[in-house]
């Protein structure tokens, strides 16, 4: 059993280290040190439930109605080429305010649980990793299959706990505005860039 809790963990682990729309969102709200908690627990519960829905047989449902990832697909596509247009404005055309982002007034909690809620659920490949991917292996375990979960799950709470508060640590080199425009030019890259893999493929 602690085998599978093992193999679960890094199988988990490799698909969710990869940058990508969700994990730059917590990046970007570690760093501004603005509700990282709820980010947290919201993205590690989010994975949980799509890796116990993959074990109980939902992406084998997925894989026979393409039909429903493909709207998936298309809704996601646009979602993030919208929130990569915002980040874009950001960077080109900042704030005449002189606070930097990490000292204005934070947004609302409701406004980024959603947006973090829509960047997860929003994306196909979201269903493919955890729901699909995960789901299937899980279930070549048999028996063993719910401490895989436990494993996947547990790498997914450390990742996003990791992520969340590691960025705090650059806090202090993003105390310039300059240096906010970067990388909101990172963020807008990566999910423009997204969106359109997403809505060519």
């Amino acid at each position: 059993m602690h085998s599978q809790l093992v193999v679960g963990f890094l199988a988990s682990a490799a698909l969710i280290a990869a940058i990508g729309a969700q994990n730059a969102f917590v990046l970007r709200q570690g760093i501004r040190r603005e509700h990282v908690l709820p980010v947290v627990v919201l993205c590690t519960l989010s994975d949980a439930v799509l890796i116990v829905a993959g074990i109980a047989g939902v992406g084998a449902l997925i894989a026979a109605h393409p039909i429903t990832l493909s709207v998936t697909t298309f809704g996601g596509a646009v979602f993030l080429v919208g929130y990569g247009l915002l980040a874009a404005k950001r960077a080109w055309r900042p704030s005449a305010s002189t606070l930097t982002p990490s000292d204005a007034a934070p947004a609302r909690l409701a406004g980024v649980l959603l947006t973090c809620a829509a960047l997860t659920f929003l994306n196909p490949h979201v269903y493919l990793d955890t729901v699909v991917l995960l789901g299937a292996l899980a279930n070549e375990r048999g028996q063993g299959r719910w401490s895989f979960a436990v494993g996947a799950v547990t790498a997914s709470a450390v990742w996003f706990v990791c992520l969340g508060y590691g960025a705090r640590r650059l806090s202090g080199s993003f105390a310039k505005p300059s240096t906010w425009r970067v990388l909101d030019g990172v963020v807008a890259a990566t999910m423009i860039g997204l969106g359109v893999m997403l809505a060519t493929r």
